[in-house]
């Protein structure tokens, strides 16, 4: 449980970071500094390795190779909670996947009520779908002992299980023009790293050569490359190197990359915008996706399993704090933003995304502070 609650207390910290981190980007790429906000995100970066050259701008080096370490210690947060931590019993972790199964399914459907009529912004239904752990536990932070442990560890465990039907449903769903060459030698890589897990090679170093083996192969096989990531997290030994892993990078994620990765991506240009981008379908789908559709479906889904006698209510909640995590699960940032660019390459529907993200994000929290408050106020 001490683990726990410092992993918890470094999130809600890295929420904060991560909230700045937004704040500059909307006040920059509104600027009059603007411009070099955008020729930053465009700055071409090339890596050469003899006649090999990776060449990306500013913001795919981000997306494509930074967050994969992201998601590294997402596969590692996975793979520890189902061994041995709330996903463990199945009997614990039964509501939050339940809630996680809702949380996911209705905001999709209210985001494709929405764009049912645009084909064109159909791609994007899975945007609404997953929690910001950072973020929402940031806020839930903000009330203190007040709010039971156990409601803290209700939502870590759901946001878990959020990221990984996320990586699912991008490996699934946002894979363009596959290269079968580059996915064998990808799945080579990978063969190699359960080998040598298998032999019990506790040495990090094979690891990480093969990771980035891994993450080059997938890179150019038209999956994206962060599910690199995913796979080496999962494969990682415990307790070592897996352990020491996650507590090395845990600080660098929830303070730099995660940070860095708002920064280039929240930056929303507000000049012009008027009604037409606010009832963009995008940005509607986006927005009651996240505050609408993540309650209900969280709510709804968690009502039905505890009515059915197969979840129960976290110790030492009551209904009203729960609906007020239930509004929290509508913090939808980071992975929000990163589903919408696979979803569209297109600049006005990108902003429309980042537009709906943080209208959607912004009504959760506050709405989700709001009731946690006043709940937490009549039963004290």
């Amino acid at each position: 449980m001490r683990s726990i609650l410092h992993f918890l207390r470094q999130e809600a910290a890295g929420g904060a970071v991560l909230t700045l981190a937004a704040a500059v980007a909307m006040i920059w790429s509104n600027s009059s500094l603007g411009g070099l906000y955008d020729g930053l995100l465009a700055l071409r970066i090339s890596l050469a390795v003899g006649d090999y050259t990776l060449s990306k701008t500013l913001l795919h080096w981000v997306n494509d190779g930074l967050m994969a370490i992201f998601f590294l210690l997402v596969g590692i947060e996975i793979k520890r909670e189902i061994l041995a931590g709330e996903l463990k019993d199945p009997r614990k972790a039964l509501l939050p996947a339940v809630a996680a199964l809702g949380g996911m399914a209705v905001p999709a459907g209210v985001y494709v009520l929405f764009n049912w009529q645009t084909p064109e912004t159909l791609a994007g239904w899975a945007i609404p779908s997953a929690t910001d752990i950072a973020f929402s536990l940031g806020v839930l932070s903000l009330l203190g002992p007040r709010v039971p442990v156990s409601l803290k560890v209700f939502l870590l465990a759901l946001a878990v299980l959020d990221d990984l039907g996320a990586i699912i449903v991008i490996a699934l769903f946002y894979t363009v023009d596959l290269s079968p060459l580059s996915l064998g030698l990808a799945g080579a890589g990978l063969a190699c790293l359960l080998l040598i897990n298998r032999l019990g090679v506790r040495n990090l170093a094979p690891y990480v050569l093969l990771g980035v083996f891994m993450w080059v192969c997938v890179l150019k096989s038209g999956v994206h490359a962060t599910l690199a990531g995913v796979a080496v997290g999962l494969v990682l030994p415990r307790p070592q190197p897996a352990d020491t892993t996650e507590h090395s990078l845990h600080p660098w994620i929830v303070f730099f990359i995660l940070p860095l990765f708002a920064l280039v991506n929240a930056g929303v240009p507000l000049g012009g915008l008027g009604m037409e981008a606010l009832f963009h379908p995008v940005t509607l789908g986006t927005a009651l996706g996240l505050f609408v559709g993540k309650q209900a479906g969280v709510v709804g889904f968690s009502w039905l399993a505890i009515r059915m006698g197969i979840g129960a209510l976290p110790q030492g909640a009551s209904w009203p704090q729960f609906y007020g995590v239930a509004l929290l699960t509508g913090i939808g940032f980071t992975m929000s933003l990163f589903v919408g660019t696979l979803a569209f390459a297109d600049d006005s529907q990108l902003n429309a995304v980042r537009l709906g993200v943080l209208l959607g994000t912004v009504l959760s929290a506050a709405a989700g502070y709001l009731v946690l408050r006043l709940a937490n106020s009549k039963s004290g």
